[in-house]
């Protein structure tokens, strides 16, 4: 089992609880970004940069990641796609996305996307709070557990 980053977007402070899960627990993890992106010394934790363009990192993602791996991404479209490929996916606000929620959030991005190009505003996401970190960190680690007792 591995871990998969969709670096690009994701808060330094995500990352640093996953360095130091990987660590913990000796799982591999690998940050894809099109840019470069510090890791620190470690055989389990590598940076993988890949070509500027729209999606290139994301289609990595989908390319490597097996079954059972974890990707860590805010992106839905590669949350759902992971998902179909037999991954568990996760966002940094610790929500774990899950066939039964997929499709929704799928849904909901589209129509704010709609939203968005007729002109109104629908703001951002709110900044990552100590719950989000909290609570992203907690997900990591039932995950984490799961697939040591052989149950993801």
């Amino acid at each position: 089992m591995a871990i998969w980053v969709d670096a690009d977007a994701c808060p330094n402070v995500i990352k640093e609880i996953l360095f130091r899960a990987a660590e913990r627990t000796q799982t591999p993890l690998t940050l894809v970004a099109n840019q470069h992106v510090r890791v620190p010394p470690s055989p389990l934790v590598r940076a993988l940069r890949v070509a500027s363009g729209f999606d290139v990192a994301d289609n990595e993602i989908v390319r490597l990641c097996a079954p059972g791996d974890l990707v860590i991404t805010a992106d839905i479209p590669l949350a759902a796609e992971v998902l179909a490929k037999g991954a568990a996916a996760l966002n940094p606000r610790g929500e774990r996305y899950s066939e039964a929620t997929i499709r929704e959030r799928l849904t909901m991005r589209d129509f704010m996307d709609t939203l968005r190009a007729s002109g109104i505003q629908t703001g951002g996401p709110a900044s990552l709070s100590p719950r989000d970190r909290q609570q992203f960190a907690a997900e990591l680690d039932k995950w984490l557990l799961a697939v040591k007792r052989g149950q993801n």
